[in-house]
């Protein structure tokens, strides 16, 4: 096949734009925050508390936090495959796509609700914009393959990241401006400026995307009939991948070490802020100056890595990029000043586009030629949810169990050391076949 116009790609990529912003401002930087600051209390001897109560239960605020992200991904895990189903039989997965981005975009726009007092309207709706941004992504992933060729798809894959990069950082950039100096806009109220942030992730997400839905193509069809029910359909579809990926050794070691090395990678993604406010003390300006600077720094990862995957070899990359991983969490357990939390975040920032581009480039190169490419990455998109699943709760039960998030930590290198040793036994099969 010939890779699309040049129209299509930048359309595809500017899916990237759109939604990245909520990863960035909800998931990494100004929500974490705020969350923190109205789920922490001072008590009379001044000492800090980050206990809150959900459903009639306490918890470590930053647990919760890790407990709805991971209750989020376990939805999107059920349900994608029966989404993805329907739409390789339909070929509406444009339509799907179009769902899950107006749910995010309106969970993350009533989140301008969120306050100490709606503690559960701010779980739900950050469980809801989770599933909208997860669940699109399915079906942006999907068109991968549809509209690139094998040569352009590391390519391609790199421009998705890098638009979705500099989109998150101009619009956490305004954000800043309106949480750092709120009284250049009037702003009195200290929580208004993080709400506001939430509002405009949301219109944002909804707003770019409108360029993607008017320049993808309709999607592939398959030509067999549809003879399961709805229901159990693509659960089914899933166990045929796995049957197919289980006749293709390469496959199916990448599978597993992509499965285990994204256990890490999500959740070190999706806990740092907190770690850096409530185990470091780290002021929330530092945090999402911090977080910006990641940003940046992963354009030219996602960049970096496809142009050595051209000259080494995608799974070399991957262990190579795994390996600062496992170094990174070690350090990490160390670190205890703002200083070395930066150094440790800023090459974090340089391996995590890089990890996730060639990661998705990875499997689209080395699926089988198949129509069915929803259910290939549908398959992909739940490895990695369950992986998320859990890697999150693992993190957070740790930190409820323990005390101490720095403990939780430990179980990530274990994750990422079995990551490791897959992507080796993947090598030497590929090399074998070879």
């Amino acid at each position: 096949m010939q890779t699309a116009s040049k129209k299509v790609i930048n359309g595809w990529a500017m899916y990237d734009w759109a939604n990245s912003a909520y990863n960035l401002v909800i998931t990494s930087t100004i929500f974490p925050a705020y969350y923190d600051a109205i789920t922490t209390t001072k008590t009379a001897n001044n000492i800090v508390n980050h206990k809150v109560f959900f459903l009639g239960t306490e918890f470590e605020s930053a647990a919760l936090y890790n407990y709805a992200i991971a209750f989020a991904y376990l939805i999107i895990a059920l349900i994608s495959p029966i989404l993805s189903s329907i739409a390789d039989y339909k070929g509406n997965k444009k339509m799907f796509m179009q769902f899950f981005c107006y749910l995010g975009g309106i969970a993350c726009c009533t989140l301008f609700k969120f306050n100490s007092s709606t503690l559960s309207l701010g779980i739900i709706c950050c469980i809801l914009a989770a599933i909208g941004y997860c669940g699109s992504l399915v079906f942006y992933n999907s068109y991968l393959p549809e509209i690139a060729a094998e040569a352009d798809q590391d390519k391609v894959s790199a421009k998705g990241f890098a638009y979705g990069y500099i989109g998150s950082v101009l619009l956490q950039i305004i954000c800043f401006v309106f949480v750092l100096k709120p009284n250049w806009f009037g702003i009195t109220d200290e929580s208004f400026a993080p709400r506001l942030s939430f509002l405009l992730v949301g219109l944002w997400w909804i707003g770019f995307s409108q360029i993607t839905f008017a320049t993808l193509p309709k999607s592939i069809t398959t030509t067999q009939k549809n003879p399961n029910n709805i229901f159990t359909n693509g659960f089914l579809e899933l166990k045929k991948v796995w049957n197919q990926a289980t006749h293709l050794p390469v496959l199916k070691r990448y599978l597993l070490a992509f499965f285990c090395y994204s256990m890490g990678v999500q959740t070190v993604m999706l806990a740092a802020t907190l770690f850096g406010s409530q185990v470091l003390q780290l002021e929330t300006s530092s945090l999402i100056m911090c977080i910006l600077i990641i940003q940046l720094v992963a354009i030219a990862g996602a960049y970096i890595m496809a142009k050595l995957s051209g000259k080494f070899g995608n799974i070399k990359v991957l262990m190579f990029v795994v390996i600062i991983w496992i170094l990174l969490c070690i350090a990490a357990y160390f670190v205890t000043t703002a200083t070395q939390f930066y150094i440790v975040a800023a090459i974090v920032g340089l391996v995590m586009g890089g990890i996730q581009s060639l990661s998705r480039s990875t499997y689209a190169k080395i699926m089988p030629p198949t129509k069915d490419t929803a259910s290939f990455f549908s398959f992909y998109d739940v490895a990695e949810k369950v992986a998320i699943v859990i890697g999150m709760f693992s993190f957070g039960f740790i930190q409820q169990l323990t005390g101490n998030m720095r403990n939780a930590i430990i179980v990530l290198v274990l994750f990422f050391a079995i990551g490791l040793i897959f992507l080796l036994l993947t090598l030497k099969k590929q090399k074998e076949i070879i």
